[in-house]
């Protein structure tokens, strides 16, 4: 199988369209070759193309901001004497500076396939700007870890965020190249739009389902360490909006999930007392954390490990933000006066609470609080809208 960047570096047919032209590349630590090699490294050994700037997403292109809300700031990379602009610093927008650098953005990003993770919004962005300032936009397209599953809810208008690109649900099954063609036609954008297809893609395939088992797995961001992490995201994002450990600050974020005040076995027979066919497909095991910085930094946690892989995984039946969903439910059945929503500023969002700007609108945290509530009145939320997407996003499909 080939990734876009490496068809791109192997096949000088499809970089004519490239020469003398001025070329810069949105890119962040996964954006890698076949052989490990920064795709930044890789473009400028070629020696045949006019490298004329860079840009970073959130955490940086050298993923060395640890938490969201910390912002980068534009550097001179000094070794292909190019600046870098930071596109999570004092603007998210690429201003009419930065777009006077180039004419073709190469755009090489790892996704998650996950609505909230904001590099889909980065490459909205990117391309609304290029539209306005008659730029090309070329996607070297990755694979989509999560697979081609379809879960959650679509955001509603005006929940549009840095964290809600569009009307999307949250685990949307595109690849960054397939999302890019939805947007472009759902904002109705004149803009010169490519895609360097991958060769070999087989998201339904065991055993990786969307991730090749042959390619070496790199962080992305600084909490997104393996595969299992990458499926179970849709769901364990969500706590993110709590008051409960994801896990940042310890070895498996948004994997695992807790708290000192919660009783992981109570909270397991809870959630399979109430949906057990929600929690398929995975393998969960009670477990204790202490987290080294973040949300109880330095006090024992009680809490549960997602598996998303081993012999438990069914990529078919596991549905990560049902699952994280019934613990928030297990969680208010347990302790009514449960202080589990956190109230603060997310993604610069101000006003509202978290849970609902990740979730793109107040709907899951309504069904979570409201005691008469059960798992059917959450499906029938969701359903229409997973139904409708996958209909939505039929034409965009490439593989």
């Amino acid at each position: 199988m080939k990734f876009g960047i490496d068809r791109l570096l192997e096949d000088p047919a499809l970089r004519a369209p490239l020469k003398g032209r001025r070329v810069a590349l949105l890119a962040h630590p996964a954006s890698v070759t076949a052989d490990l090699t920064h795709s930044l490294d890789a473009l400028a050994a070629l020696g045949e193309m006019r490298l004329t700037a860079a840009f970073g997403p959130q955490h940086g292109l050298r993923g060395d901001k640890q938490d969201n809300m910390v912002e980068s700031e534009d550097f001179t990379d000094v070794v292909h004497n190019i600046p870098v602009f930071s596109l999570y610093g004092e603007v998210r927008r690429p201003t009419g500076q930065s777009m006077g650098t180039f004419d073709v953005l190469l755009v090489d990003l790892q996704d998650l396939g996950c609505r909230i993770y904001t590099f889909i919004t980065t490459l909205l962005y990117v391309i609304e700007a290029a539209a306005a300032h008659g730029k090309a936009v070329w996607v070297l397209d990755r694979p989509n870890p999560a697979g081609r599953p379809v879960e959650g809810l679509t955001l509603r208008p005006g929940w549009e965020s840095f964290v809600g690109a569009g009307p999307v649900p949250m685990r949307h099954g595109l690849t960054l190249g397939e999302l890019g063609r939805w947007f472009v036609d759902r904002f109705k954008l004149a803009v010169d739009y490519r895609v360097i297809e991958m060769e070999g893609y087989a998201p339904d395939a065991a055993p990786g389902f969307g991730w090749p088992s042959e390619r070496v797995w790199v962080n992305p961001s600084p909490n997104a360490p393996n595969l299992s992490m990458a499926r179970a995201y849709a769901g364990t994002v969500m706590l993110e909006g709590t008051m409960l450990s994801e896990g940042r600050g310890t070895t498996r974020p948004l994997e695992i999930f807790g708290a000192p005040d919660i009783d992981a076995g109570a909270l397991l027979a809870e959630m399979r007392s109430l949906a057990p066919h929600w929690l398929e497909g995975c393998s969960l095991r009670e477990i204790w954390f202490e987290p080294t910085f973040h949300k109880h930094a330095g006090r024992l946690c009680s809490g549960l490990h997602i598996h998303a892989e081993g012999p438990a995984y069914d990529h078919r039946t596991f549905r990560p933000w049902r699952l994280q969903a019934l613990a928030f439910k297990a969680i208010r059945r347990l302790a009514p006066d449960y202080a589990l929503w956190r109230d603060f500023p997310y993604e610069y969002e101000f006003g509202k609470l978290a849970i609902d700007v990740i979730n793109g609108s107040p709907l899951l945290r309504e069904w979570v609080d409201d005691p008469a509530a059960a798992p059917a009145d959450l499906d029938r939320l969701a359903l229409p809208d997973e139904q409708a997407w996958e209909e939505e996003r039929r034409p965009y499909l490439l593989y």
